[in-house]
């Protein structure tokens, strides 16, 4: 099996999904993780993508860059932060530290301790400096489907979508 993403945009008339902005396939098994998203799932023009800066992955650190491989920011779970709640704690230049939180304590408890209940959707919520800057929901589905909300209108949302992506493809770890 394949984790395999794709990020729309929201038609504001409907509110339902519009046009695909980008896809991404994740790898099975990699030595060092490390997503692309791509404009289709053709997989023939790359936009964004991030990559673990070690093996281990407790606490690591993922760089996520354009596609000329300049630096857009960076994230990293904060490993003692996150052994209750996950934490992840993000960082665009000339920016401040942005950290978001599973917003209800109960189920992020649940869904580590009881491996039945992983399914469980969670709420992030980001903030930078108390104000919030974004949120990641994970909707009820039978297919994986996040929501994510972007509130100041300063952050890279490149960085925001390789995050959300990343929520899925890393949380379980």
């Amino acid at each position: 099996m394949v984790n395999q993403y794709e990020v729309h945009s929201v038609d504001p008339a409907t509110g339902g999904e519009a046009g695909i902005l980008a896809f991404a396939q994740q790898k099975r098994l990699a030595f060092k993780e490390q997503v692309t998203l791509y404009t289709d799932d053709t997989k023939q023009t790359p936009l964004l993508g991030f990559k673990a800066r070690q093996v281990i992955d407790l606490g690591a650190t993922y760089d996520v860059t354009d596609v000329n491989g300049q630096p857009i920011g960076l994230f990293r779970k904060s490993f003692a932060a996150s052994l209750l709640r996950s934490t992840w704690v993000l960082e665009q230049p000339g920016y401040g530290e942005i950290t978001g939180q599973e917003r209800n304590q109960w189920v992020a408890i649940l869904r580590r301790f009881v491996d039945s209940l992983s399914w469980l959707p969670y709420h992030f919520d980001f903030t930078i400096q108390g104000r919030p800057a974004f949120s990641v929901v994970r909707k009820w589905g039978l297919r994986d489907t996040y929501r994510v909300s972007i509130h100041d209108p300063s952050l890279d949302r490149r960085l925001v979508v390789a995050m959300a992506v990343a929520l899925d493809a890393l949380q379980s770890r």
